[in-house]
């Protein structure tokens, strides 16, 4: 009876050997796919966090376009566009040749338009002049905190506005900002009209 005993002890303790390791096996499995997940939500607010800074840029180009054109418009012509200009030292323009509707034998995703476009680089934007640099090699609050790119914008002249609700010249402003590599890239259109106001002296 003794030795029948002592037997049962023994197999109890490989029972629970074997228990332990299942369960550590099981608990391993769940630990892996949590990392998993919690690294492809990094991954998901990370690229929302660059589209909402290309956003943002791009909105920034849009709105310095609308105030140019509401302080300078009158008396301002509008030129065939043919190069890239910058806002930042006074290089603006209304071109005369609005955008394409459909870009034939090109490709549409590039980015920003090849001719009329005008940067514009907000006072407290920091433009990355290094495409090699990464965050490895430097703070990363510095490289995070740059953009690809200035954002840039194009005023093309729609001609004349036909509703008398509207009176006045109608411009289309087309913007593009980035964020902080070439694949983050945002664009927003407006149009925007610049009445003509008379009165009686």
């Amino acid at each position: 009876m003794n030795i029948y005993s002592s037997r049962g002890k023994l197999a109890q303790r490989g029972m629970v050997l074997v228990s332990s390791l299942l369960l550590l096996i099981v608990v391993t499995i769940i630990a892996l796919s949590m990392f998993r997940s919690f690294g492809i939500q990094e991954k998901i607010a990370g690229n929302v966090r660059e589209k909402q800074r290309a956003l943002q840029a791009a909105e920034s180009a849009q709105g310095f376009a609308e105030s140019w054109l509401q302080n300078n418009s009158a008396g301002t012509a509008s030129v065939p566009c043919a190069g890239p200009l910058n806002a930042n030292i006074g290089q603006i323009q209304i071109c005369s040749n609005t955008l394409p509707l459909s870009v034939p034998n090109q490709d549409v995703t590039v980015v920003p338009w090849a001719v009329g476009q005008t940067s514009y680089t907000p006072p407290s934007m920091v433009i990355n002049t290094s495409p090699t640099v990464n965050a490895a090699s430097v703070d990363s609050a510095t490289y995070y905190g740059t953009y690809n790119a200035p954002p840039a914008f194009y005023i093309s002249d729609m001609g004349v506005s036909t509703d008398p609700s509207y009176p006045g010249e109608i411009y289309q402003i087309d913007a593009v900002g980035y964020g902080g590599n070439a694949n983050t890239v945002a664009e927003v259109e407006s149009t925007y009209v610049v009445y003509t106001t008379s009165h009686q002296l």
